[in-house]
Order: structure tokens, then sequence, then C-alpha cells
């Protein structure tokens, strides 16, 4: 049975839903029993205008937002449709990803870096992206959520072999070390969170042995990443964050190319927004500032500028 909703909002993803709203999510989704959840999620964006500062929809957040209504009773959807593939969900593991002969050099003979943007796709690199990350990297490949950027960096000097990976990621809702660094309330935070970029993955293949490579691939990303969201997504974030599990790694690389710790997290998952997920190993908290005096912008009242984006880059 159908609870009906007994909250005047609900927040999702930085989007706060009123009353109205929700009612109108209702009401499509009992109007249109025949389209699929793809399609009411794509439905629903057109209505209340959820796009990306690029003009894009929103469509993956709202289908999750969907399923969670689905999930607290509040809602019924639409079987899901089994017409075809929709990406795959067990990564199919192949030689092209197995390990290379070792390498055992300085970060200088590796160079100069190289940081190729991962356009989206089953096969070619996007493919080898998600194989490397499935294989090699703890956590894993998972469907990433929001705004995303994934590279693979090349060495001049070995231009053939891919030596690390990266994915840049909509940053974690809130944690509350960084959150009293910045020192921001809730509506500021909700405002201007897309500012804040995290690198929710990074990998350098375990066959190379190269001391700093990793901080010199940071130093990188801090030039280069910037400027490709702004290019892919129409706006320049103004700090990075990353998580590191301290269990594993003790965040060498990320001092040593100048990232700030501010201390560890509370053991949530960074999009856990409604403490519903089970406890996970707390991790340090680093931070990088892109330009000067960065928490002031950040608690600034000012909107992020959008600006025209290249849309060959999507």
């Amino acid at each position: 049975m159908v609870q009906q909703f007994d909250q005047t909002e609900m927040r999702f993803f930085g989007r706060v839903l009123s009353a109205e709203e929700l009612d109108l999510i209702r009401e499509i989704v009992n109007d249109f029993p025949t389209l699929s959840v793809t399609e009411i999620s794509r439905t629903i964006c057109e209505l209340l205008e959820w796009k990306r500062s690029n003009g894009h929809l929103k469509s993956h957040e709202c289908r999750q937002m969907l399923e969670r209504l689905r999930d607290q009773g509040l809602l019924r959807l639409p079987e899901v449709r089994r017409s075809g593939p929709t990406g795959p969900r067990v990564i199919e593991l192949s030689r092209k990803s197995e390990g290379g002969a070792e390498i055992s050099c300085s970060a200088g003979e590796l160079e100069p870096l190289c940081l190729k943007v991962v356009k989206a796709g089953r096969g070619g690199e996007s493919g080898l992206w998600r194989e490397l990350i499935e294989r090699h990297h703890y956590l894993k490949y998972r469907a990433p959520v929001g705004a995303t950027l994934r590279y693979l960096v090349y060495s001049g000097q070995r231009p053939d072999e891919v030596i690390a990976c990266l994915m840049w990621t909509s940053p974690a809702w809130k944690i509350e070390a960084r959150d009293r660094w910045i020192g921001w309330d809730s509506q500021t935070r909700s405002r201007n969170l897309q500012l804040i970029i995290n690198n929710a993955r990074f990998l350098i293949m375990p066959w190379i042995r190269s001391k700093n490579l990793a901080s010199k691939i940071l130093g990188l990303c801090a030039r280069q990443v910037p400027l490709d969201w702004e290019q892919t997504y129409g706006y320049r974030p103004v700090m990075l964050e990353s998580m590191v599990d301290k269990s594993r790694f003790s965040g060498t690389c990320y001092r040593a190319a100048n990232w700030v710790l501010l201390g560890q997290t509370t053991g949530r998952g960074r999009m856990d927004r409604y403490r519903d997920k089970e406890a996970m190993a707390p991790k340090l908290v680093y931070v990088y500032a892109l330009e000067p005096d960065v928490g002031r912008r950040l608690r600034s009242a000012a909107a992020p500028t959008f600006l025209p984006i290249n849309e060959e880059r999507q």
C-alpha cells in the first residue's frame, strides 16, 4: 500500500522539493504507468527544470530519488523493462587490463605526463578505464552519481601505456570537518557545494614504482581538471577534496602536493544524507584550494557563474 506524503518538503541531491512538487511527481507516476522509469525521470526533470549547469537533465539523480521514494513506500514505480543491455553491471575483464612489466624509475623519467579525458562509451578508453579500476582499485568500479570526469594518465616516455586512472565527481553532500573549516550554513552549502569536486578514484598501476609520481599527477590535476570541468559543465570549481582510507593509506602524496588535512569523516557514506546506511571506516579529509581565500568564496552569497559549454565534450 502506498503511503501519503506527510512532509511539507523533502531534499534530494541538494534540491528541495515542495509538497506541491511531490504531489506532481506522484501524479505523473500514476497517470503514465506505461512509461519506463527512465522516461518518467526525464519527464519530471523537464517539468521541474531539474538540470545541470550545461542544460542537461539530471535524470540519473531523479531516478535515484524515485527509487528512494519507492523504497519508503511513497511511490509505486513501473517494473523495470528487460528490453536490452542498460550498461555493464558486471565488468568483464580482458587481457588489456592485466598487469604489465614492472617499471621502477623516478617520476622525472616518466615526464611529461598527460591527462586524457575519457569520453563516455562502452568500449575503447572508457572500457579500459572501467576494467583497470575494477581489476586493480580496492573499491572496484561503481557507477558514479552526478557530474563526473574520468582520466587516463600517460607518460611521454611510454605513450602507449596507461600509468594511472582518476575520476573526479560531484562532492560529498556533507563532511563535518570540511564544512566546519569553510564555515558555511546549510543554505549556502546547498547553493555553492557544486564549486567543490571530489577525487573519487586515484589509481597508479600497481606494477609502477616511481617516487613522487602520485604527487606530480595531483599537481597536474590541480592545473588541468578545473579547466576541463569548466569546459564540460560550464563553471570552474574553486576547491578539490578527497577522502583517504586511513587504514590503507596515509595521504602522503596529497600532503606532498600541498593538499591540506582537515580531519576525518564520521564514518557515514559520502552520499548518506539520511543517515540510513551502514557505518563505514572513517577517512582522512584532504582539500586543495584552487584560488586564494577559498573559504570566503564558498561562503559567498553569489551563486556560481555559468559559461557556455563545449558540447563536443559531452
